[in-house]
């Protein structure tokens, strides 16, 4: 193996095409395409959601999200509710169809990181969640105002 091939951000870039593409092949049937059950894992996780909003989460474009939400909503997963205060706004909002998707989703996301996670320490896990947590923390903060030094 390479250095290149070895180095962390390379092996994390792998490992999260292989976890998706795993799971693409899982949830052919759900019928969804992985911008779709993205945006719904997203918009599940608090409703009334904006889709300017839900854009920056899926670092996707505006346009682009507008068209999964168009799909979205034809299929009778999504409402979008206008914004009172802003009627170029939209805010976004599940539907109970929706539920039954999310359900079948979340089973097919534990199954595989049972798959993945097979023969390696619950210990050794929690360690490596941690540990990407904190430089998930540390590059957020790169972003952070003047006012904190860029440091946590």
């Amino acid at each position: 193996m390479s250095a290149k091939q070895g180095s962390f951000g390379f092996l994390l870039s792998d490992v999260t095409r292989l976890l998706r593409k795993q799971f693409d092949r899982r949830a052919v049937g759900c019928g969804l395409t992985r911008a779709q059950w993205r945006a719904l894992k997203w918009l599940s996780s608090g409703q009334g959601t904006y889709q300017s909003e839900l854009a920056e989460q899926l670092e996707m474009q505006p346009i682009a999200v507008g068209r999964v939400i168009d799909r979205l909503q034809a299929a009778g997963f999504v409402v979008r509710d206008a914004d009172p205060a802003d009627r170029r706004r939209w805010r976004l909002r599940l539907t109970k169809k929706a539920d039954g998707v999310l359900d079948e989703m979340q089973s097919i996301s534990v199954e595989l990181r049972k798959l993945a996670f097979r023969a390696i320490p619950a210990a050794e896990i929690k360690r490596t969640t941690s540990v990407l947590q904190r430089i998930k923390e540390n590059l957020l903060a790169l972003d952070a105002p003047e006012g904190d030094g860029g440091k946590k």
